[in-house]
């Protein structure tokens, strides 16, 4: 009691509104007439415990953050609730200036969700960039550039990790540009055996072949008018280089088995993620085509290199997976945002595309844990030896994110939610070392 009135007084003064319950059982039945946006839970009370005020509220809830309060501090009773969704959790005896911190920090969580739900509206509504989606500088470089060229017809060559978004790129180039009113034809040149890609390309007359039972249009005269997009260039054989570059120069071709030209009129996009320069010195690639292609270029940023977009990403996909699989799934819980944060993405966007799914089809409750994501590695928390203290906990936290981020101090504390004097402070403290 002493505690609960002190909290309330301590909040009151920081102006907050509070209503105070002296038990689980009170605090359940408040919340059916009222609206709370955070929860300070005792993990120790009389009747119901802090755990099952804890499952309750995330079931029914699910939008309130909860800060669970604990005399005992053990890391089971406090990974339990972590796991089952809690926020944070507090120490007792605690400074009021550190619960003050806290609750400030959970607010600016909170207003950051809302403003990507707002933002996620606003793409809604835009489609000049298709379904990429960023606000991390890389990103709005990308969109200044696809911007900048909107009004050229040139070759544009598009570089990048897989899983980066290179293909969503040609559609918002495509898109924006002078020959957006055609049509936008892709072609995947590394999923499309060799025997076969003069034919799809170029088309050929009936009877050029045995199968070859009637005229079929190619690729590129199916892209007349707008936009033919060039996927994994780096994959097709030497003997197809030399054609498409003929094509590239004279702007016309044959279909096979034909004699009659015929005009060509597109914009070619081309994308890989292979080093065509390291290509060319192999002999793999030919330079002439190579700089055909290269008249603008740019290279789609990895996950890696904006970590920040990972929020709004994970928020994004989570309502597409929601809408395809009706799964009453409707938010992805902070120690599970915290996995994705950390994970590195070799596999870039797509890679969480398909995480985010897979973690909607088999989560059991209405918020995705980190047990639900393919990435997640319970041996962090689950493996740490009895009796570690919280802070060399956060001392281990801290040291991860800055390694996982290359000791970047503006990325680092952007990801553990403090401003970069703090985190200076912390590397301090903890007398932390960069990795020579």
């Amino acid at each position: 009691m002493i505690i609960r009135e002190s909290l309330a007084g301590w909040l009151e003064r920081d102006g907050h509104d509070i209503s105070t319950a002296a038990s689980g059982e009170d605090a359940i039945e408040l919340l059916k007439t009222n609206h709370f946006d955070i929860l300070l839970v005792d993990i120790q009370m009389d009747g119901i415990s802090g755990i099952d005020v804890l499952k309750h509220v995330k079931e029914h809830y699910p939008d309130i953050d909860i800060i669970m309060i604990t005399a005992f501090g053990s890391i089971p009773s406090s990974v339990k609730a972590m796991k089952l969704g809690a926020y944070d959790y507090l120490l007792k005896p605690f400074d009021p200036d550190e619960l003050g911190v806290l609750i400030q920090k959970l607010i600016q969580h909170q207003e950051q969700i809302r403003e990507n739900l707002f933002l996620r509206e606003e793409y809604k509504e835009k489609t000049r960039f298709e379904s990429m989606i960023g606000q991390a500088k890389p990103m709005q470089q990308i969109f200044d550039l696809i911007m900048d060229i909107k009004d050229t017809e040139s070759t544009i060559l598009i570089t990048g990790e897989t899983g980066t978004g290179k293909g969503l790129a040609a559609k918002a180039i495509h898109t924006n540009s002078p020959m957006n009113n055609g049509p936008f034809v892709s072609v995947n040149c590394g999923a499309i055996p060799k025997h076969i890609m003069e034919s799809e390309l170029f088309g050929h007359q009936k009877g050029a072949f045995t199968d070859a039972k009637e005229t079929k249009k190619g690729r590129l005269e199916m892209a007349y008018g707008g936009t033919l997009f060039l996927d994994e260039i780096g994959e097709i054989s030497m003997r197809m280089q030399i054609d498409l570059l003929q094509v590239l120069e004279d702007k016309i071709f044959y279909r096979v088995g034909g004699t009659q030209s015929i005009e060509t009129n597109f914009r070619v996009i081309a994308a890989t993620n292979r080093n065509l320069e390291e290509a060319i010195k192999d002999k793999h690639f030919r330079e002439d085509l190579y700089y055909r292609l290269n008249v603008i270029t740019f290279e789609m940023p990895t996950l890696r290199d904006r970590k920040e977009d990972i929020p709004l990403l994970a928020e994004h996909f989570l309502q597409r997976f929601i809408q395809e699989t009706n799964k009453s799934v409707d938010r992805i819980s902070r120690a599970a945002m915290d996995e994705l944060m950390l994970y590195e993405w070799p596999g870039n966007v797509r890679e969480l595309s398909n995480s985010i799914e897979r973690a909607v089809v088999v989560c059991k409750t209405h918020t995705i844990q980190p047990e639900d994501l393919p990435i997640f590695r319970p041996e962090y928390v689950e493996c740490q030896p009895a009796g570690f203290s919280l802070s060399e906990i956060e001392k281990d936290h801290i040291l991860k994110i800055l390694n996982s981020n290359d000791w970047n101090i503006a990325k680092s504390a952007s990801i553990l939610g403090i401003d970069r004097s703090t985190l200076y402070n912390k590397i301090k403290r903890y007398q932390l070392d960069k990795p020579s």
